[in-house]
């Protein structure tokens, strides 16, 4: 059984800037401070490691309940800047879910992001995505992204009662640190060109398979052995 564990931002989704925007409005409504997060890349990190950048970044301190109230505070803004917001579906994704989805158990789809779950939930909501992943690992599980797969693999074999090798494990993501996350571990890489990096990165970065995008549902199908 394979074990298909999907990034969110840039993979699955476009969430049309919703999480900068919620991030920024937190943050001034915290501190007074407007577009807190320009200059602060995001690509691939995981919220508590963005929103630790950025308090470091302007001078407040991270250890004294901060990073918290931040999460807090951001999830109510996120959840109105996706309601309010534009949004939309990466190509092939949904083909490429309900095909997984309909493998006849010879997969289990998780989530690996770098989102904080409850803000992943929010933005896979509108699409009614929730439903494909019942579990995976989190940005509020760890900082580190390199130490998330172990928890999404844990959480599955504990969801199957059976043991889930690493080497059974897919890793789908749009950026290099998707890439990164899976090597120590010897899963598999698929980069998706989806988001800001262009295939040569992903590439270059390691991935096992690149593709422009998910729209060849079969192609795709048949690089994570699920044809």
């Amino acid at each position: 059984m394979k074990l298909l564990l999907f990034d969110i931002d840039g993979t699955l989704l476009d969430s049309g800037g919703a999480g900068t925007r919620a991030l920024n409005h937190a943050f001034r409504e915290l501190f007074s401070l407007d577009h807190a997060f320009e200059g602060i890349g995001m690509a691939g990190k995981t919220d508590l490691q963005i929103i630790r950048e950025c308090l470091e970044k302007h001078g407040f301190p991270t250890g004294n309940g901060l990073l918290p109230r931040m999460m807090d505070m951001y999830v109510v803004h996120l959840r109105s800047e996706i309601e309010n917001g534009s949004r939309h579906l990466k190509p092939g994704v949904r083909e490429a879910l309900a095909a997984l989805n309909g493998s006849s158990g010879q997969c289990r789809l998780g989530l690996l992001t770098g989102n904080i779950e409850q803000g992943a939930r929010i933005k896979l909501e509108p699409f009614s995505l929730n439903a494909y992943f019942p579990s995976g690992a989190f940005g509020s599980d760890d900082e580190d992204r390199n130490r998330l797969l172990p928890i999404a693999r844990r959480r599955f074999e504990e969801l199957c009662g059976r043991e889930i090798p690493f080497g059974d494990c897919i890793v789908v993501g749009d950026t290099p640190r998707d890439v990164h996350c899976a090597k120590p571990y010897g899963a598999f890489s698929v980069g998706v060109a989806t988001g800001p990096y262009p295939p040569e990165a992903l590439q270059d970065a390691g991935a096992d398979i690149v593709f422009r995008d998910l729209s060849d549902t079969a192609a795709f199908l048949e690089a994570v052995g699920m044809v």
